[in-house]
């Protein structure tokens, strides 16, 4: 009787599908915009705030409110910047020009990758999986400007989008960081 109601119970459970683990952003490496890598998996334990930037957009003086958030709440957040040139070449220049001024006229100190496509056919594969869901399990996004956000959690884990008019210290990204 024992073996046959373990039989049933076996068999019942796997008629079950579980779901997979949530995909994580922590599996992805990027070229930093100094020539080194930025390794996702570096983070873990923290949550991360990925911004797609621009040097000469309307929205380029969030670098500011990106520095000081970062500074506030680096125990527990970090924060990421694709430097991007797709939407009216607003990011021209350089990594070393882009570096230099993210720098001198911010005092960013946030990791930057390398200037990248966030969009169509040339897309880096983090932005591919931030953008479908299919990739991260949560949410689909069109970055449609510069400076959308996506946090992500301590696992790596998608949380929310935000789009460009969100600024890095409204409550609706600080709330989480509380």
């Amino acid at each position: 009787m024992k073996y046959f109601l373990s039989c049933i119970i076996i068999a019942m459970l796997s008629a079950f599908t579980f779901p997979a683990t949530q995909p994580s952003i922590h599996s992805f490496k990027v070229k930093s915009i100094d020539g080194g890598e930025i390794d996702f998996s570096a983070f873990k334990g923290k949550k991360i705030l990925v911004v797609n930037t621009a040097s000469e957009c309307g929205y380029t003086p969030q670098y500011d409110a990106l520095q000081k958030v970062y500074e506030k709440y680096k125990d527990k957040l970090v924060i990421v910047g694709f430097p991007c040139n797709q939407f009216g070449g607003q990011e021209p220049g350089s990594d070393s020009e882009i570096k230099q001024f993210c720098k001198k006229r911010y005092g960013v100190t946030f990791p930057l990758s390398t200037k990248i496509d966030v969009k169509g056919d040339n897309i880096a594969p983090v932005y591919k999986w931030l953008c479908h869901k299919s990739e991260n399990g949560v949410l689909d996004a069109e970055i449609s400007w510069n400076f959308n956000k996506f946090l992500l959690d301590e696992n790596g884990h998608m949380i929310a989008y935000f789009p460009s008019k969100v600024t890095p210290d409204d409550p609706q990204i600080l709330n989480y960081l509380k």
